[in-house]
């Protein structure tokens, strides 16, 4: 499998696990040091991403729109355009960018980065 396939499928994988609070997905894919800055621009570190995706989601479906994967050496970025519907039915659509590093054979996400805009009016 080529590493763009590889990032490709890990980025699902990371989209799944959010929907499903699969907090041991993470827990082996996400780096030590991982950071996540939130929509709302708050910074979580990885114990506190594990302790907020374990309390569920409030998304009931999320589609990826669009993903593009650029490598830089052992580091790559994997940047998202999706829609996505609360579990009250609410629509919405956010943007996002993941850092991962290699090490050896292994992908791990170091950051994360979601940015949902306003609904225009």
């Amino acid at each position: 499998m080529s590493q763009e396939k590889h990032l490709r499928r890990l980025n699902e994988q990371y989209v799944a696990a959010s929907l499903a609070g699969d907090v041991e997905w993470y827990r082996s894919h996400l780096a030590d040091d991982f950071v996540c800055i939130e929509s709302d621009g708050s910074v979580l570190d990885k114990a506190a991403f594990l302790r907020m995706t374990a309390q569920g989601s409030d998304l009931a479906e999320y589609h990826l729109d669009e993903v593009d994967v650029r490598f830089y050496g052992d580091m790559a970025l994997v940047r998202a355009t999706g829609s996505w519907k609360t579990k009250t039915g609410f629509p919405g659509m956010s943007r996002y960018i993941d850092v991962y590093v290699r090490k050896g054979d292994e992908w791990k996400a170091v950051s994360a980065q979601i940015t949902r805009p306003a609904k225009a009016s």
